[in-house]
């Protein structure tokens, strides 16, 4: 399922919790990590390859990234997809999250790819967000001093380290 403009908006905002930064109430480890590989055998299977993962991740509201290689890729470059602890939203990005603008991404980006993609994270349950909209300033319930960097983006809320 992939979800932009207002939707996203509301989403973001409703999973944003102040008292749970790092993942939500009742947050099933285990269970987002069954969901993870599984994603990763979808994408193996999917594109004939063994995509890279970093599961060693800490201190962060993302759970784990799996990178598609580029050899593997009609578009001749990575596809990367991260994973957050929240609402089972997953992100796509070309190369390194913060790379490319939308504009740039949907230009670059083929479309067999994207559609095995797509696949793949909707046989997960996955929530696919566009990449831009989440580089915007974070107005959310968390206070911004919790946030290491200077300005706290919805980036960092959901999909990086804190």
């Amino acid at each position: 399922m992939r979800i932009d403009g207002v939707r996203l908006w509301a989403l973001l905002y409703e999973l944003d919790d102040p008292a749970h930064l790092e993942m939500p109430q009742g947050f099933d480890w285990e269970a987002a990590r069954r969901q993870f590989d599984g994603l990763v055998a979808r994408f193996n299977s999917a594109f004939q390859t063994t995509c890279a993962t970093d599961r060693s991740i800490e201190d962060a509201s993302y759970h784990a990234e799996v990178t598609v290689p580029s050899d593997a890729t009609a578009t001749g470059a990575d596809l990367v997809v991260r994973v957050s602890n929240f609402g089972n939203l997953a992100v796509l990005a070309l190369e390194n999250p913060g790379a490319y603008d939308q504009e740039e991404f949907d230009a670059l980006v083929h479309v067999s790819d994207l559609t095995r993609i797509f696949e793949c994270l909707d046989e997960g349950d996955y929530i696919l967000v566009p990449e831009e909209p989440l580089w915007a300033p974070y107005d959310g319930r968390v206070p911004a001093s919790v946030f290491l960097q200077s300005k706290p983006s919805w980036w960092i809320r959901y999909f990086d380290y804190l």
